[in-house]
């Protein structure tokens, strides 16, 4: 049966039944468990990695578990500094149904009534620290992916109903369809025109913890497309994915700067903005050096983007930086300097404004 972890055999340890009362301070005791030589060394890297089980048995985890929704769940892991990885979203909302703790020889993360929405990737790894710096022990890590199944929901829930989906040509692209019950028939479908789209296994496949993948997109695959899961009852739709294609070259941002005038008179405004085109997913961070800026001169700057399609089936991403002098005097006049910087690196553009 899919995602059923495998009983572990390892004999009881003295104790390892006994329920010891929460308010009690005592010292934290994990179970030895005899590692197995196996010709299968993944299931070496999971043996720091273990299920709290009823009445204090402990169980290793498989690639694959699946619980129903509503189920509480504990997890530890062997180690004195365990760094824990799990679904993104349980951070963004600050979840009080998440509890994670470092003990003496275990890290415990706890989830209580879970959700469909709850289910992904849960895993640990052991940290080896020298001084001040950290670095993960790949020998000693351990990870499962959690099915929350729900029969109400198929899919995993997401906070919007309508997400974009960069298709770029040198990396693969993922429809983020994913479901809470493994064995759901799944089908990815174009919204205009009305129609299934296969997938092959090759260019196009599923994987049930990631979504549809595209290996090799193209402007072919642009548009507006869905899944529909089925499981043992009606058939139930995801949310719309739009799916826009991007090639823009990668590297530092590709600015250009421009003044409302060259000149400007006494109480004149004036407007610098700097512009960069670029990758839709990448973000850009704009910073200002001016004339008035020693003398704390107060300006007005502003921040936005949006996407632009280019009319060949491309979409790009247009960020300015919108810098505002009111009244200008004396002191305002010289370089206006923009400084753009994206992950991969920064571009300096600069102009001159002069008083007449």
């Amino acid at each position: 049966v899919i995602g059923q972890p495998t009983k572990s055999k390892h004999p009881k340890e003295p104790g390892e039944n006994k329920i010891r009362p929460v308010n009690k301070k005592v010292k934290p005791k994990t179970p030895k468990m005899k590692e197995r030589e196996s010709a299968d060394p993944s299931l070496k890297s999971q043996s720091i990695l273990t299920q709290v089980m009823d009445k204090g048995r402990f169980q290793k985890l498989a690639a694959t578990l699946s619980l129903s929704a509503g189920q509480s769940i504990e997890l530890r892991c062997k180690g004195s500094n365990v760094t824990w990885n799990y679904p993104s979203y349980l951070d963004t909302f600050k979840d009080s149904r998440l509890s994670i703790k470092q003990l003496d020889k275990y890290g415990q993360l706890i989830l209580a009534n879970s959700t469909a929405a709850d289910t992904g990737e849960y895993s640990c790894w052991l940290q080896l620290c020298n001084g001040n710096k950290c670095r993960k022990d790949e020998t000693k890590t351990g990870s499962t992916y959690i099915f929350f199944t729900d029969k109400e929901e198929l899919f995993v829930p997401t906070p919007s109903y309508f997400e974009i989906v960069y298709l770029n040509p040198d990396k693969p692209a993922v429809i983020p369809c994913r479901v809470t019950t493994p064995s759901a028939k799944v089908t990815l479908h174009r919204e205009f025109p009305a129609e299934e789209i296969e997938a092959d296994g090759t260019d196009i496949l599923y994987d049930v913890k990631k979504g549809f993948v595209y290996q090799h997109p193209t402007s072919d695959h642009k548009g507006i497309v869905y899944c529909k899961a089925e499981s043992q009852g009606a058939p139930q739709i995801s949310i719309k994915y739009h799916l826009l294609y991007v090639e823009v070259p990668k590297g530092p941002p590709s600015a250009t700067i421009a003044a409302s005038s060259s000149r400007a008179e006494v109480s004149d405004s004036i407007r610098v903005i700097c512009t960069v085109l670029g990758e839709p997913d990448v973000d850009v961070n704009f910073r200002w050096r001016y004339p008035g800026q020693e003398s704390e001169r107060p300006v007005i700057i502003q921040n936005f983007w949006r996407l632009i399609d280019r009319g060949t089936g491309q979409t790009t991403r247009i960020s300015k930086s919108d810098l505002v002098v009111e009244d200008f005097e004396a002191r305002d006049a010289g370089n206006y300097i923009c400084v753009a910087q994206n992950l991969h690196g920064e571009t300096t553009v600069a102009t001159n404004v002069e008083l007449n």
